[in-house]
């Protein structure tokens, strides 16, 4: 919960000041046509992107194959193209390498990792006996 309050906080203050210095630099309207390119250009990779990964999932469907890997691909494609959409430098960069398949796939590994780690830490058993009740007659309930 801290870590959320502190990215929801944080994350406009970076976009803030990197609006102020990238603008200071090289102009308002060249800035704000940057942020609508970026914008643009990252939701049609997107759009691409997506379509290739429903094209493997297919592709895997028919192989007999679950698409695992597609699922949480297309999912962390739909991210990305959110945080295209959003304003801004730092999560447009964000945005850019979740797109790009190199840098989705090693940090679709990371992330796995440290989830696996978690669950296997988190496992708690509880254990019991079981026993069969029978009726008078014979049945089990």
């Amino acid at each position: 919960m801290n870590t959320l309050l502190i990215l929801i906080i944080s994350i406009p203050i970076i976009e803030i000041y990197l609006f102020i210095k990238i603008g200071s630099q090289i102009g308002a309207i060249t800035t704000i046509s940057l942020i609508f390119l970026t914008a643009f250009v990252g939701v049609l990779y997107a759009r691409y992107e997506g379509f290739n990964t429903l094209r493997s999932g297919m592709s895997q469907l028919i192989k007999n194959e679950l698409p695992i890997y597609e699922i949480i691909s297309g999912a962390a494609l739909a991210f990305a193209a959110l945080l295209l959409i959003l304003p801004g430098f730092a999560t447009d960069f964000v945005g850019l390498l979740i797109i790009f398949p190199p840098t989705r796939k090693f940090l679709l590994k990371k992330v796995s990792k440290n989830y696996s780690k978690k669950v296997k830490e988190n496992k708690n058993y509880i254990e019991g006996e079981s026993e069969d009740i029978e009726e008078d007659n014979g049945r089990k309930l």
